[in-house]
């Protein structure tokens, strides 16, 4: 049974994926359409699904100095929306729920990655689901995805992590009562980075700022579209991910550019106030960070680079 609201579509294991419209913004918790980069996701014979996304030129993370190549943030996205919309549709999994991402990996093979010439890449997922947990009323509370990417039939990308989901009482029980950023805040004189140094097209995909010899977690633009779709209660997975990879841009001075691997572990929520700090270590092709904030260590991780 079709539960998703999305009239025509069903989940024949032989019937064609479709590039054709996106799927309901809702069930990838995107507040703007253009955010949303899955077209359509069936069953999978033998187990598992099988997705479709379009990822475009036009989207924010694209670079735009004649670059062919997409942004390793859109493997990630791809399977942060994919771990949405498969348990709200497939597991029962409440649209009030709160996804926590807990861990996530990505690796790039160079060789068979897709340049993008004009339009859009399509993109076919191969997705497997695993470490099913429930809570005590039976309701799925947590999962584990593993996401092959092909183009053009050949596989270029795979990716993988876990996610927990809060019911929204769990929730506010865990947060006590913190409240969703809605209005830019941070230090506007903040001292960053030059965007070309990190990476970046422009001042506002900036997400770090210095204090001293300090590197912190600030973002320019509280209101970027990719970054901020929609208000949140705490800094969310992608800019901390984005933060590791301008951080050690900066660190390495520019030799550490763009990761084809990677891989992150978050620990606890990181807040907005104060800025959380970064800690970045390279060694030849990579750089281990880690997160501070409030004298803890938030999340961890590491960059790979060919």
């Amino acid at each position: 049974m079709n539960t998703s609201g999305e009239v025509g579509r069903y989940d024949g294991y032989d019937r064609p994926l479709s590039w054709s419209r996106t799927v309901a913004r809702e069930l990838v918790h995107r507040a703007s359409v253009a955010e949303v980069l899955l077209t359509d996701v069936r069953r999978a014979r033998g187990g598992g699904f099988e997705a479709a996304a379009s990822w475009p030129r036009s989207h924010p993370t694209f670079p735009r100095g004649g670059g062919e190549l997409h942004s390793p943030l859109m493997i990630v996205e791809t399977l942060r929306q994919l771990g949405i919309y498969i348990p709200l549709r497939y597991f029962a999994v409440r649209p009030s729920a709160n996804l926590i991402i807990t861990d996530l990996f990505y690796e790039i093979d160079p060789s068979a990655e897709p340049r993008l010439v004009s339009g859009a890449t399509c993109v076919r997922c191969r997705v497997g689901v695993s470490g099913l947990r429930h809570d005590t009323e039976g309701a799925v509370s947590g999962i584990r995805l593993e996401v092959d990417y092909l183009a053009d039939g050949v596989r270029f990308a795979r990716a993988g992590g876990g996610a927990r989901f809060f019911r929204p009482e769990q929730y506010d029980a865990v947060r006590e009562g913190r409240t969703a950023v809605t209005a830019p805040a941070g230090a506007a004189d903040r001292t960053r980075p030059d965007p070309a140094g990190v990476g970046v097209s422009g001042a506002h995909d900036v997400v770090i700022g210095t204090d001293g010899a300090t590197l912190l977690v600030e973002p320019a633009d509280m209101r970027h579209p990719y970054f901020f779709d929609h208000a949140t209660d705490h800094l969310p997975g992608m800019i901390v991910l984005e933060a590791a990879r301008q951080a050690a841009a900066f660190v390495s001075r520019g030799r550490l550019l763009r990761p084809t691997a990677g891989r992150l572990k978050t620990s606890r929520f990181i807040e907005y106030d104060p800025p959380a700090r970064v800690l970045c270590v390279p060694h030849h092709a990579t750089c281990v960070f880690r997160f501070f904030q409030d004298g803890l260590q938030k999340a961890f991780g590491v960059l790979r680079y060919q």
